[in-house]
Parts: structure tokens; C-alpha cells; sequence
């Protein structure tokens, strides 16, 4: 890691450009989550609509309950007890924030706090939190490596950080807006832990 790398990925996040970011289990197509324009320029160059929801992770946990300051009581402890972790979280969003986030459905938002690479750890530390999706064409595999992404994107992208290969596994998504929790992708998360540090909430 090159702290060139990291304060490349900053400005260009703070510019309002996309950017490539290694996560926990993939690289990522990240951009600044505060402002509608750059989620739109992160869904033009990924080559989707904004119909599909897109997944906030912030710098810490406690950044997270800030920027969805409605998550208190039973979800905030659910946050602490799931996150940092690889699980991406869907929850009730009542005030309706970051539509730009949300596709068709404004009142939930999936949520992340990652154990990441340094690297994005220091670029989120600075930026407080991002949209991400996988850095791949729709409907490809997910990029464990940067040089797995593809070319268009890479090229779109105002900055990227190259931390070698990842594991290739996405999060677990996990959908909490119920009474009963929902899994709505296995991925790197074990289901079963997840489930017991729900129900010890009980």
C-alpha cells in the first residue's frame, strides 16, 4: 500500500468519481454515498439501473448510527452485534434517507462495517462511508483480483488500490426489517452465527 494510493482514492471519492477498492472478500466499485450524483455515475459506468439497492459501508459502526441516526433500540443492537463483520445488513429506514441508495425500495437500506484491507480501511476514515457494488459486469463473477475487473471500469474509475488477490467471497445478506431475519445471499458470513447473536438479543 502507497499512501499516494490511498490520498489518490480520497480526492477522487471527494471529487465525486468512482473508484476501485479492495473490500473484505471482493474489489469494489465505490463512490461517495452522501451525494446522489456519484451513486449515478458509480451505476452508468457498473452498466445498471437504479432500481437495484446498493450497500452503504461506513468507516465504523458508530459512523453508521450516525448517518442512520434511526437505528436505535433492538436494530442498533443488532448492528453491534453483527458488524464489523461480512454480512451486509437490510434495514428499516424510516426517514427515507439516501434514496439514491435504496432502488425501489426507499424505506429499508443494506448497510456494511467490513474488517477491510488497510488500504480502504484509511480511505474510509477519511471519506466516512461509500456505495459499493462488486467491480464486475452484471451477471459476471465477482473480481477477487483488480486485474479481474474489467477494463471499461477500470478505466472510468478516478483512482484504484491494488492489495493482491482476495478470498472472491462476497458478504452475507441478511434482511432484519421482519420479525424473522431473512437470508437474502449466502456468502462469506456464516448464517448460523449470525442467527445466534440475533437470538441472544432476545
Amino acid at each position: 500500500m502507497e499512501a499516494g494510493d490511498v490520498a489518490a482514492a480520497v480526492a477522487a471519492v471527494r471529487a465525486g468519481r468512482p473508484v476501485l477498492l479492495p473490500a473484505d472478500g471482493v474489489y469494489g466499485l465505490c463512490a461517495s454515498a452522501f451525494r446522489e450524483g456519484p451513486v449515478r455515475r458509480l451505476y452508468e459506468l457498473k452498466g445498471r439501473g437504479g432500481a437495484q439497492p446498493t450497500a452503504m459501508i461506513a468507516s465504523s459502526v458508530d459512523l453508521l448510527l450516525e448517518c442512520v441516526p434511526e437505528l436505535r433500540g433492538r436494530e442498533a443492537s443488532l448492528v453491534r452485534a453483527l458488524l464489523p463483520g461480512p454480512y451486509t445488513l437490510v434495514l428499516r429506514n424510516p426517514a427515507r434517507r439516501y434514496p439514491w441508495l435504496n432502488g425501489t425500495s426507499p424505506e429499508t437500506i443494506g448497510v456494511r462495517v467490513a474488517h477491510l484491507p488497510l488500504a480502504t480501511q484509511h480511505v474510509l476514515d477519511y471519506v466516512g462511508a461509500v456505495a459499493a457494488t462488486s467491480a464486475n459486469e452484471p451477471g459476471e463473477p465477482a473480481a477477487s483480483t483488480l486485474d479481474a475487473v474489467p477494463e471499461r471500469i477500470r478505466a472510468g474509475c478516478g483512482a484504484e488500490i491494488d492489495v493482491g488477490e482476495l478470498s472472491g467471497e462476497p458478504s452475507t445478506v441478511l434482511d432484519l426489517t421482519g420479525v424473522e431475519p431473512r437470508v437474502l445471499r449466502e456468502g462469506a458470513g456464516p448464517v448460523a452465527e449470525a442467527l445466534e447473536r440475533i437470538r441472544g438479543l432476545a
